[in-house]
């Protein structure tokens, strides 16, 4: 069994003081993709932000305090891919790869509009872009999972508010027509859907209000894979029993052999 984690901890630092490494040193994960840093590499010298027995890569952004991504592997990377190709969002860190032979793994940060237009077009943009390196991936010989936070929830039944928030960033008519691509014409899976699931299963909850104590939330967060691991998703969690952000652990476990 192969198992990857996934997590925006919305601050490494602060996800560490509200007990994340403790949890994960207890997880047994293969790879654990993370997202949003929001620190720089000299700021993080602690042994905490190493985990024994795992490889680990930070993509910071340019901007101190802001964005970022990391992965840990248990598996030496044959090779580490920073970015996707595009300047505006490279330097913002939101994407990293580790290329283990038969199987990749991406930890991916895509953009929020909902602070403004700006921001909001600045995400069309990447959407765009990244769509573009999305079908290159489906082109390649070996298998990808794509984890991270996408920002945007794609059916009904991945939001509390589903009504309330046609008008959303996150949820806007363009952004959910654009996943639907990314799980249609580009050839790619959401690995949490190919489960039976419970109702009401999400991963991020906004601050404001009861959203968390009520389960008022999004499922944002994806494992998104390519077709040649669609029938090997064998199990999968988000784990709410503890809270290190404002987003959920998403955990699945893969029948994979690493092939070492």
């Amino acid at each position: 069994m192969f198992r990857i984690i996934s997590l925006n901890v919305n601050g490494i630092r602060a996800a560490a003081r509200k007990g994340f490494f403790d949890w994960l040193d207890k997880q047994n994960a293969d790879v654990v993709c993370i997202q949003e840093t929001k620190a720089q590499l000299h700021q993080l010298t602690d042994e905490i932000y190493s985990p024994s027995g795992y490889f680990c890569f930070y993509e910071d952004a340019e901007k101190k305090g802001y964005s970022g991504t990391a992965i840990y592997t248990r598996y030496k990377p044959k090779k580490i891919v920073r970015g996707y190709g595009d300047k505006e969002f490279d330097k913002e860190g939101r994407y990293l790869e580790v290329q283990l032979d038969d199987i990749n793994i991406v930890s991916v940060y895509l953009p929020s509009g909902s602070s403004g237009d700006v921001r909001q077009e600045a995400k069309y943009r990447c959407l765009n872009s990244f769509g573009e390196h999305l079908k290159k991936l489906c082109r390649r010989r070996s298998e990808y999972v794509i984890c991270g936070d996408w920002n945007i929830v794609h059916k009904e039944k991945d939001i509390k508010n589903w009504k309330q928030n046609q008008k959303n960033s996150g949820c806007l008519p363009e952004e959910r027509a654009w996943l639907d691509k990314v799980f249609g014409e580009y050839g790619f899976t959401d690995a949490f859907r190919t489960l039976p699931q419970d109702d009401h299963q999400y991963t991020w909850w906004s601050n404001r209000g009861r959203a968390w104590e009520n389960n008022v939330g999004w499922r944002i967060d994806y494992h998104v894979i390519t077709s040649g691991l669609k029938d090997k998703v064998k199990g999968s969690m988000i784990y709410r029993d503890e809270r290190f952000s404002d987003h959920a652990p998403v955990t699945i476990d893969y029948d994979w052999v690493y092939a070492k």
